[in-house]
């Protein structure tokens, strides 16, 4: 795709969609993102997550959501999932779930790349997903470097990957935008209609996309 297709697709300004588009092309081509609908699905949640590809680092407040990637020593740390569940351990659950143990994590580890990959936890399991995926590769290690995940190639091909390991192409070629949004931005597909946080936008985007890709 040229950039003045993905920035079409994406929202972005043609300065950003050029600095983007030798990522984007090539992650949509490694994990198959090759279809009308996969592609329009793809860029519009892209567009939207990234404000038209302007922020491949998440914005810090911190807001209070953002408070709460960071683990707060005055309080129980959970030993297990099961336990991080129980309400003694409310106030560490979201850190722990993203494995943010050590002091500085949440902000450290706060959202990288196209779709955002938040926390320890995160950083590094796409590390390890891309390295089996591309072994001939040098991929860093985002745990070590997390700032290297909003790099443009890489930014593209974690999100990428992250599309392949929710299955969100089956929901593309079920022509279900719903469900695809519901899983980049809640983890699930969930009953309700339009529920994804800024739906009418990432509509907007997929509708547009529509109408300039063949």
């Amino acid at each position: 795709m040229t950039p003045q297709e993905i920035a079409l697709c994406t929202g972005a300004r043609i300065d950003r969609a050029q600095r983007c588009a030798a990522g984007l092309n090539a992650a949509m081509v490694q994990f198959a993102i090759d279809t009308k609908l996969r592609r329009a699905m793809f860029l519009a949640n892209v567009g939207h997550e990234t404000g038209g590809l302007k922020w491949l680092t998440e914005l810090w407040g911190p807001t209070p959501q953002q408070k709460r990637y960071e683990r707060d020593f005055a309080k129980p740390w959970p030993s297990s999932a099961g336990e991080a569940k129980q309400e003694a351990f409310v106030a560490n659950r979201l850190a722990y779930n993203l494995g943010n143990s050590q002091p500085g994590d949440g902000h450290r580890f706060a959202g990288h790349g196209l779709l955002q990959n938040t926390g320890r936890f995160n950083h590094a399991a796409v590390r390890d997903r891309l390295r089996a995926r591309f072994p001939s590769m040098v991929v860093p290690d985002f745990e070590a470097e997390p700032e290297l995940l909003a790099d443009p190639e890489w930014a593209a091909l974690a999100a990428a990957d992250y599309i392949e390991m929710k299955r969100c192409n089956e929901f593309a070629d079920a022509g279900d935008f719903d469900g695809y949004c519901d899983t980049i931005n809640k983890g699930r597909k969930t009953a309700a209609d339009g529920d994804s946080n800024g739906y009418a936008d990432r509509l907007t985007l997929f509708q547009a996309a529509m109408k300039v890709l063949p």
